[in-house]
């Protein structure tokens, strides 16, 4: 998994903040879904790599709970971890063992699960 994230931080784009992340997400299936950062002038169009794999597999007609994991990494020597707005859409198609994978570009990894990662969340069961 270390190498396909590594090569897929090629197809990041990040002009602007320099800081290059890939994401693959894993199917129940076996499928895996790439995605990576794609950075914008204007800041809150950017995207995140975890985002872009989780609305790629979307598109593709995988729904909730159709996940078994997703790995992420960042060039960078610390490891990344996703922003709050990621994690909001982990709670939207992940169950809550899910894992998320992170690692930094020398291939050292934590492993969560998305109860770890989203300890307080606000869901669709809020809104009822």
């Amino acid at each position: 998994m270390i190498e396909k994230l590594k090569e897929n931080l090629k197809y990041s784009y990040a002009p602007y903040s320099n800081f290059h992340v890939s994401a693959i997400l894993v199917c129940k299936d076996g499928t895996l879904i790439t995605g990576v950062n794609i950075e914008n002038a204007s800041y809150g169009a950017t995207i995140c790599a975890e985002r872009v794999a989780i609305t790629k597999a979307i598109s593709m007609g995988y729904k909730e709970g159709d996940f078994k994991e997703i790995h992420i990494m960042a060039d960078s020597r610390k490891k990344a971890m996703p922003c709050y707005i990621c994690r909001q859409v982990f709670l939207e198609f992940f169950d809550k063992e899910t894992k998320v994978i992170v690692y930094n570009i020398e291939g050292e990894k934590e492993e969560y699960s998305l109860n770890e990662v989203c300890p307080l969340p606000f869901s669709k069961e809020d809104l009822k």
